[in-house]
């Protein structure tokens, strides 16, 4: 099973998502049913959308969605 990744910004709370013409648009949503699109399965994609779409000083973080609610959780 492939992990289902996504990128938090620690700062404001938003998440970073690629657009329908990934990776030249991705997007910032407010919530997280709007940000269904931007689940990633590579860890590789999630940084490198951290890496050329994230401000410098914004602190982001990749949560894998089924760690969420389990013994592993954060």
């Amino acid at each position: 099973m492939q992990p289902r990744l996504i990128v938090q910004s620690s700062t404001t709370g938003r998440f970073l998502v690629p657009g329908p013409e990934f990776p030249h648009s991705p997007e910032w949503v407010v919530s997280l049913r709007d940000a269904g699109a931007g689940v990633v399965s590579d860890l590789d994609q999630a940084l490198g959308l951290i890496e050329e779409y994230a401000e410098i000083d914004d602190r982001c973080t990749v949560i894998d969605l089924d760690r969420l609610g389990t013994i592993n959780d954060y």
